[in-house]
């Protein structure tokens, strides 16, 4: 991913993100018929720990990736919108030359894969997981080796644990624009009011008084 000194997103920024989004693409750098595994998934952040747990059908064909090789990236995209040539182009240009562009944020957690199929520790995996994904008075109990139904389905899943090694962030908001040029493109947006336009004139404006 091309990150200009401009789009770099901050430790604190990407942190922000992954608090509020948790599904993402896992991507392998082991190949499978001569490509790369790319699969959609929740997956569990732990900054503290630096790593992420997520767990896939024993089917999937990622693992035989990761036995490949066990250096994966999961990459998570929010917060994407449109930018109109005409918008984009600089002062003095003809707008009908005007260059478009997209605004995005994206992350991408690269490490090393680990695989877990150790009954407890995938038990322990999945209990994590519910904690976070299910709703405040969820009835589900915590998953167990020891219960019968979850006995019978934990053969039918594989753990993944990964030990992060880097962390590539961009939020692309205009950077590369003066202060004005930024105001006039949030005003765009606030005006056309699209899918995404909200949160990604939200960035715009944020980044707008950090890096002016």
């Amino acid at each position: 991913m091309l990150i200009h000194p401009w789009d770099e997103a901050s430790r604190a920024e990407w942190q922000a993100v992954l608090r509020h989004h948790d599904f993402g693409q896992l991507v392998t750098a082991g190949l499978v018929e001569g490509f790369p595994v790319v699969v959609p998934t929740h997956f569990l952040y732990d900054d503290e720990a630096g790593e992420v747990l997520l767990h896939l059908a024993r089917p999937n064909p990622a693992w035989q990736a990761i036995e490949a090789d066990p250096h994966v990236v999961l990459a998570v995209h929010a917060d994407w919108t449109y930018v109109e040539a005409a918008w984009n182009a600089n002062e003095g240009t003809d707008p009908e030359v005007g260059v478009p562009t997209s605004y995005y944020t994206a992350v991408q957690l690269r490490g090393r894969a680990t695989v877990v199929d150790d009954p407890a520790e995938k038990a322990t995996i999945l209990a994590r997981q519910l904690a976070h994904f299910e709703p405040v008075g969820s009835t589900r109990r915590e998953p167990s080796p020891d219960e019968e139904s979850d006995r019978r389905q934990l053969p039918g899943i594989r753990g993944l644990r990964i030990s992060l090694t880097s962390v590539r962030a961009k939020q692309k908001y205009g950077g590369n624009k003066t202060p004005e040029h930024r105001e006039r493109i949030a005003g765009r947006l606030a005006e056309r009011n699209g899918p995404g336009d909200e949160a990604a004139r939200g960035h715009l404006l944020r980044r707008n008084t950090l890096r002016p």
